[in-house]
């Protein structure tokens, strides 16, 4: 029997958009019928590989997306979704390959679970996308993402106040306007499809927050105050609003806190 962590490593390098999520599928699944040991026998990739092909630019180099009711621009947008979840995917992974050992059980639960999440998230958009004749890899994409992984790889408190309390919860911000926009375009079915994606990004980010306060508190650490030192460490990119204040009180994230990095 391989242990959980040979999985993951196996999923990270499967560059192939099908073979990730059907790679990140079945371990989840083995790992919940417990066919996988809950073992870190290897180390986790520096990088996880992409689609052989897929063109990545600097954020500063990325073209524009063209207007917003065009079909180009439709097309940008869903696919920079689909990027997104394509690189959640992997974080997520990641995440429990890289400090699994360190952390309890419900972490590993957790955080498979965001996994499964994300890749029937990309899923959703990539066979949305090809409804308008596109693919995932059609069009550059940007390494922001996995930038902020590589500058956490070395600190769980980090990696958790970046990627769920920053990264996602951006997410719970900015998809409320864009569900109104997509139907707003007739496009009842992306609005449904962005629906489900903010629905289960606010346990995401939800999971984040709770396991970042308890490394705190076993620790001894205020999080707020820790969470914005983290954060002025280890992101580059604004923290701005508007903010969904609402779901982000809902997932446990202080709004003193984030506000203050505004």
């Amino acid at each position: 029997m391989s242990d959980l962590s040979q999985a993951i490593r196996a999923a990270l390098l499967t560059g192939d958009k099908r073979g990730k999520v059907k790679a990140t599928r079945a371990l989840v699944r083995a790992w919940r019928r417990g066919e996988l040991e809950s073992g870190w026998s290897v180390a986790m990739p520096d990088r996880p590989r992409w689609p052989g092909g897929l063109q990545v630019l600097p954020p500063a180099q990325m073209p524009k997306r063209g207007r917003g009711g065009s079909e180009r621009g439709r097309i940008a947008l869903w696919h920079s979704l689909a990027h997104i979840e394509f690189v959640a995917i992997d974080l997520a992974l990641d995440m429990v390959g890289r400090f699994g050992a360190q952390m309890d059980e419900a972490f590993t639960a957790d955080f498979l679970a965001v996994a499964a999440d994300e890749a029937m998230h990309f899923s959703l958009i990539d066979r949305h996308l090809a409804t308008m004749g596109a693919s995932y890899g059609d069009l550059p994409v940007h390494d922001g993402l996995w930038q902020s992984a590589e500058a956490t790889a070395h600190d769980v408190f980090a990696r958790l106040a970046v990627v769920p309390m920053v990264l996602e919860a951006r997410g719970l911000d900015v998809t409320p306007a864009m569900i109104a926009r997509v139907e707003a375009q007739g496009d009842s079915r992306g609005g449904k499809i962005l629906a489900r994606i903010l629905d289960d990004e606010i346990a995401h980010v939800s999971a984040g927050a709770r396991h970042f306060a308890a490394l705190c508190a076993a620790r001894g650490m205020e999080p707020e105050i820790y969470w914005k030192k983290l954060v002025r460490a280890h992101f580059s990119g604004t923290i701005r609003p508007p903010f969904n204040d609402s779901a982000r009180v809902r997932c446990g994230l202080s709004r003193d806190a984030y506000t203050a990095l505004a």
